[in-house]
């Protein structure tokens, strides 16, 4: 047979052809939306749906809601819908979403660098008491999330925000995320450069701009000069790291590729030194290249994490410096050890002015309306006007004189908000779990709490720095891989073979310059009920066997499986 334009083959042997496919890289020419998340934000801009609530779905109720904003373009506002009650954990995965939505909403209000005044702080805990039946949390990302929210109700809360200066904008979805910063920025005494003003220009140029509206998915980012490394900088997408550069001074240290979810990876350095007026433009240059590069076609692989990891640090560098900034970065050291265990500011300490900064632990991050705007009343009454959230679920109380400290010490005392708290009130964390989570399979904040009362109890004196990470589901939103003990949640078998809530183990995660992720024991799972056992089994055979200054994660390390089984 002839070969014609219509059978090139037979003229030459058929072989298969391999065919790339596209990672929907906008770069590339990849604009084509390629599954159901990228066409509803083609077809609308997410920022665009605060006027569909305000006009039509706050004045109509929630059934009129458009699912594409339901479960799309709201989150760009801070609302998901929260699980309906009674749905246990073994019907997360085979419900339609539908069938999970309760009729009311977790809203996220975003508090970047974690700066709050003591005004926003009662606003706050008053929007908490009036609209979200006392519920406030306060996340890892130094946010403050209510739940039982209702739409008819979103707009007055907007108000009552934007009156002094909070905003719910894009809390969530796929879009820039607040902006972790260091608690004690621009006050600690051993600072090494205040990040506050590069924090507040990443704000103004990027929140709420169209142009970095529509990303493949969530970006994280983090800006700290404290030699403490206060901000988990390693698992986010992009993070600024004090540093003193020999020649130029202090600045910052970039590192880019961090996160977790069920694909951890620990974050890298670009090896470039920025001072604090050029961090907001390599910013913008990082999360435009996420934007223009990154793996849109499927949803698992759409973090910048898996781009960095492809490229390598070099590559990306090099892509920042060539189209993105158009010069070159100035090469520069990396970050110190931290001298201090404990990362979280909690106790009293001196601020550089003289006056002093109180952290205090709430149990796993869970507070109430009421609480907060007695702390917004207590902070006032002892001469401070400025509060802080940290990315351990803590607050501090920033400006207080040395006459003032004792006094508020003691009536936080009182609200349950200790200043001196125990290895495990401090060292524990829970995401929000199945009490309001969608995703979740298992309940954490209750369990939380319980157990560190069972810890406190049964080893009163165990003082060695300790984190207990517990996690409704796989994706880590309590950082479980990076934990001395991460527990991660699932059904599990008991001894009598029946289904029962439980957690998967991860033993020795790290976060610091000795990050890691946490050793998974083959077949080791707990059950809720033996989970204070476990933990107590675990912490004594540590001491036993630890040598002298060991930490537990690098006993865990080493130790063999039935150590910590």
């Amino acid at each position: 047979m002839a070969a014609t334009p219509q059978n090139p083959a037979a003229a030459t042997p058929r072989r298969k052809v391999s065919r790339h496919r596209g990672e929907g890289q906008w770069a590339a020419g990849h604009f084509t939306p390629l599954n159901g998340n990228e066409q509803v934000k083609k077809d609308d801009d997410g920022l665009n749906v605060r006027t569909r609530i305000e006009t039509i779905y706050s004045k109509r109720g929630f059934d009129s809601i458009d699912p594409s904003d339901l479960r799309g373009r709201m989150r760009w506002w801070g609302l998901y819908t929260q699980r309906k009650p009674g749905i246990d954990g073994g019907k997360t995965a085979v419900l339609e979403p539908e069938e999970l939505d309760d009729k009311f909403f977790m809203l996220r209000v975003r508090i970047d660098g974690g700066r709050l005044t003591t005004e926003q702080l009662r606003v706050i805990g008053e929007i908490s008491q009036e609209f979200a039946r006392g519920t406030a949390d306060i996340t890892d990302r130094q946010n403050v999330q209510y739940h039982w929210i209702r739409i008819e109700d979103v707009p007055e809360i907007w108000n009552r925000l934007e009156a002094v200066g909070l905003s719910t904008t894009e809390a969530c979805g796929d879009t820039p995320r607040t902006i972790l910063g260091s608690p004690v920025a621009g006050i600690a005494e051993d600072e090494i450069v205040d990040g506050t003003p590069a924090v507040e220009e990443i704000h103004r140029r990027v929140i709420g701009n169209p142009a970095f509206s529509n990303l493949p998915r969530k970006f994280k980012t983090a800006v700290s000069g404290s030699p403490l490394l206060d901000v988990a900088h390693e698992i986010n997408d992009v993070a600024f790291v004090g540093v003193h550069h020999p020649e130029h001074g202090p600045g910052f240290d970039v590192w880019v590729g961090g996160g977790l979810s069920t694909n951890p990876k620990i974050g890298v350095r670009l090896g470039a030194w920025v001072p604090v007026d050029e961090v907001a433009d390599v910013h913008e240059g990082v999360v435009s290249i996420f934007r223009d590069y990154g793996y849109r076609r499927l949803r698992n692989r759409a973090r910048l994490k898996f781009l960095v990891a492809d490229w390598g640090p070099e590559k990306f560098r090099q892509v920042l410096e060539d189209e993105y900034l158009r010069r070159e970065l100035v090469d520069g050291p990396a970050p110190e050890q931290p001298v201090e265990r404990w990362r979280d500011h909690v106790g009293v300490h001196r601020q550089k002015d003289g006056r002093y900064y109180v952290g205090f632990a709430p149990r796993v991050g869970r507070v109430d309306g009421a609480t907060l705007t007695k702390i917004a009343e207590l902070a006032e009454a002892h001469g401070s006007g400025r509060v802080r959230t940290t990315v351990e679920q803590k607050m501090i109380v920033l400006d207080v004189t040395q006459e003032q400290v004792d006094s508020l010490v003691e009536a936080l005392e009182a609200l349950d908000l200790t200043t001196r708290p125990s290895t495990f009130r401090r060292g524990t964390m829970a995401c929000t779990g199945i009490e309001y989570c969608k995703l979740a399979i298992v309940e954490t904040k209750q369990r939380g709490s319980a157990l560190i009362d069972e810890l406190e109890r049964r080893l009163p004196e165990f003082d060695e720095p300790l984190t207990i990470n517990l996690n409704g589901c796989p994706n880590a939103c309590a950082r479980i891989q990076v934990a001395d003990i991460g527990l991660k949640g699932q059904l599990v078998l008991d001894d009598q073979g029946r289904q029962v809530e439980g957690y998967q183990v991860h033993l020795g995660g790290a976060l610091g310059l000795e990050a890691g992720f946490g050793r998974k024991v083959r077949g080791l799972k707990v059950t809720s009920d033996e989970l204070p056992d476990y933990v107590e089994r675990v912490l004594k055979r540590f001491q036993d066997e630890r040598e002298d200054g060991e930490r537990f994660a690098a006993w865990a390390a080493r130790a063999d499986e039935e150590a910590l089984s």
